[in-house]
């Protein structure tokens, strides 16, 4: 492909990008400032999450008034390129853009080689911006070719926080909220269960099942089936459904070995990693002082988005209590990308008893947190504080949470101050 017929391509997604940027929909991200400061580092800044999580738009955000470049690898007129058409694209760029100091790398991941590029690009004195959304892939090719010389960020789909900031919808400043606040507050609440997190679902709701479920199938054959040359593509697409189904439960290597007839535990782990990659799900290991039985036990797996839970899954009358805990899961992985020194874990002892969330910082277990559905005092089930004083026992742990739907108090249980938070105010903390 010559210079030419890039530099149009690159026209018409310059087109693009104003009119994306200029839609009145556009929200300010949570973690923008925080990123905005690396800005002017030379290190390369790449920016990670789901297909139309809002990588995109996050970047631009990012770059703001500086001079740049940008390329969509994502274009399928740009299918093809190799990493030596990579220089071509750069001449292009300047034939479109003129001079420019960042250059935008978008999705690069689908070209292979494009490290090299980019560790070129970066030599050359350019302010290299990546965005891709395939965790595994770009982190293996950045740690070989551009150690200590680039900043990842994840990006997930909206937080509750900032679908209230999409919807328009206002919190109050005070800590004291009236019964109309509450209510509508928890409505919203209501309604990011129901349609998730992702920008284009939301735009229009009455579409959002079609859209996430035209999504999901767009990420499995486009990061997984044809990324991988998957054989079994039905066998990939029936796993995929399976811990869609059961989110917020665990599962065992060897029970998907054995329930889709797979050769090995080893085949349905590579299966089970291939659908973490492109951010379709996230497992989360027990918590245990000894490595080995962190490895053996089994996973517990969330979904990244709720919205695409409810538009693909089978509606279960549990499924409330389990959709709460995936949103406090993703909750609490999207601050641990802010803050890397945190592991999240869950907590089972042989007697069966469970916590839903360890949150460790160092060596020390920081606080441990409960999900339940519970609106009122009178629903506390004695088995939810009970796992909960044995594992703040255990792990000398003593900050216990139980986020609640609509319960809130303080009560001392066995000398342990257990919190009771709900979701809503959890969220918008």
């Amino acid at each position: 492909m010559d210079a030419k017929t890039i530099q149009a391509i690159l026209r018409d997604q310059q087109d693009e990008i104003k009119r994306i940027c200029n839609e009145k929909t556009i929200i300010k991200r949570n973690c923008l400032d925080t990123w905005k400061k690396t800005m002017d580092s030379n290190l390369i800044k790449v920016v990670t999450g789901a297909r139309r999580s809002g990588k995109s738009v996050f970047s631009f955000q990012l770059l703001g008034n500086k001079t740049y470049a940008y390329i969509n690898f994502d274009d399928e007129r740009l299918v093809g390129l190799k990493a030596s058409d990579l220089n071509t694209v750069l001449e292009a760029c300047y034939q479109q853009f003129g001079e420019f100091t960042y250059i935008f790398l978008d999705e690069i991941q689908n070209i292979e080689g494009w490290e090299l590029f980019a560790n070129r690009l970066h030599r050359q004195g350019f302010n290299v911006l990546i965005t891709g959304s395939n965790a595994k892939l770009l982190s293996k090719e950045l740690a070989t070719h551009l150690t200590g010389r680039y900043l990842s960020m994840e990006l997930f789909p909206f937080s509750f926080k900032e679908f209230l900031a999409f919807e328009q919808f206002a919190t109050p400043n005070e800590n004291m909220y009236s019964t109309r606040e509450k209510s509508l507050l928890i409505k919203k609440l209501q309604e990011y269960l129901l349609y998730g997190g992702f920008p284009e679902a939301l735009k229009k709701k009455d579409l959002a099942k079609n859209y996430l479920t035209t999504l999901y199938t767009a990420i499995l054959i486009k990061d997984v089936i044809s990324r991988y040359k998957i054989q079994y593509v039905t066998t990939l697409r029936e796993i995929s459904n399976y811990l869609l189904t059961n989110f917020s439960k665990y599962i065992t290597y060897n029970s998907i070995r054995k329930n889709f007839n797979l050769k090995s535990a080893h085949t349905s782990k590579k299966y089970v990693s291939y659908l973490q990659e492109p951010y379709l799900f996230f497992l989360l290991d027990k918590f245990s002082f000894k490595y080995k039985e962190i490895v053996a036990s089994a996973k517990k797996v969330y979904s990244i988005d709720t919205g695409m839970i409810n538009a693909i899954s089978f509606e279960t009358s549990e499924n409330f209590g389990r959709l709460l805990e995936n949103v406090v899961a993703i909750e609490l992985l999207r601050e641990k990308t802010s803050n890397p020194v945190i592991e999240l874990y869950y907590w089972k002892n042989y007697q069966q008893q469970e916590v839903d969330f360890v949150i460790k910082k160092g060596p020390m277990v920081k606080q441990l947190i409960q999900v339940t559905s519970i609106s009122e005092h009178n629903d506390i089930h004695k088995r939810e504080y009970t796992a909960l004083l044995k594992a703040s026992e255990e792990l000398h742990c003593n900050d216990l949470l139980i986020i609640t739907w609509d319960y809130e108090a303080k009560e001392k249980i066995d000398e342990k101050e257990i919190q009771f938070v709900p979701l809503w105010k959890w969220l918008t903390k």
